[in-house]
């Protein structure tokens, strides 16, 4: 039987960057990388069933859009192979409906939110009182990423029997926008990566997704500490290993989880592209995910 330290299911050509950084980061430390793609996944997925391979820890870049991946991850849970984002956690994790009721549970401020029933569970939907939410508030749909089916700058009920529609299957949340306060000479906005127990901050613009990363004196000399502590109690709720979150100090003075738990999160280079992670995080990034293998293997 092949044995590989480490398994990479990937299908989406922007990760190819970050996949030669882990594989990189595996050869530094003497460990196999195992990359399972959309041209060799038949023929990796009957060696795995007929014990002719396997592997120490799997990381699945690839399900969420490609379903003929699943199996893998059900293979690596009945093998008891340990799993970066567990397929069964991240599913969870994608329903914003979900993660609202979660994370308020645990303590965490998030906007404040209506949650509303599918249209096909409710194609009357019963009156709703949206005076809380302010003149604006923003439409989405408990699931899906990138900005898709959402409705940022929503103002009547209207709008929300219209907006439903559009992905009839899933609930939806009505939420009131958010204010950031101003930090220095920025808004107080940040985009948050955790991985592997390591929380990763960094300033972050809504409207041009430009990364720049907080440093130590920053969050010394602004008190930024609350990014760490809130992206650990989200990690806690979500049990998953890489995540990233987006959260704001708003003008009230609460810090304000603004956009839940991301997965699976973009890793391009910001050396490559503009709204890209910066380099040295993605290349933290592998390095953390490469130690889980080297955790794994000295447990055994």
């Amino acid at each position: 039987m092949t044995r590989y330290d480490f398994c990479i299911a990937w299908n989406w050509e922007p990760d190819a960057d970050f996949v030669k950084l882990l594989n990189a980061t595996c050869q530094a430390r003497e460990l196999s990388l195992l990359q399972i793609t959309p041209d060799n996944l038949t023929d990796m997925l009957d060696a795995l069933v007929n014990n002719r391979l396997t592997f120490q820890v799997f990381f699945d870049r690839a399900s969420d859009e490609d379903v003929r991946f699943i199996p893998l991850d059900q293979w690596a849970h009945d093998h008891a192979i340990y799993r970066i984002n567990p397929r069964e956690r991240a599913v969870r994790a994608w329903n914003k409906a979900a993660m609202h009721l979660d994370l308020v549970k645990a303590g965490l401020h998030t906007p404040h939110t209506i949650v509303i029933p599918s249209y096909e569970e409710e194609p009357d939907l019963q009156p709703i009182n949206l005076s809380s939410l302010g003149d604006s508030f923003v439409i989405k749909p408990a699931h899906g990423g990138s900005g898709e089916g959402v409705v940022t700058r929503a103002s009547s009920l209207s709008h929300v029997l219209v907006t439903r529609q559009e992905y009839p299957a899933d609930k939806y949340l009505l939420q009131a926008h958010i204010t950031p306060t101003q930090i220095g000479p920025r808004p107080a906005w940040f985009r948050v990566i955790y991985c592997a127990e390591k929380v990763f901050a960094c300033w972050w613009d809504p409207h041009t997704h430009i990364y720049l990363p907080v440093t130590m004196a920053e969050e010394d000399h602004y008190d930024l500490t609350s990014l760490r502590h809130m992206s650990v109690t989200i990690a806690q709720v979500c049990g998953l290993g890489l995540f990233s979150t987006e959260i704001s100090l708003a003008q009230e003075g609460l810090w304000i989880v603004v956009d839940y738990v991301n997965d699976q999160i973009d890793l391009r280079l910001q050396s490559k592209t503009p709204d890209g992670v910066p380099d040295d995080i993605v290349r933290a990034i592998a390095e953390r995910l490469v130690g889980l293998a080297v955790a794994q293997g000295a447990s055994e």
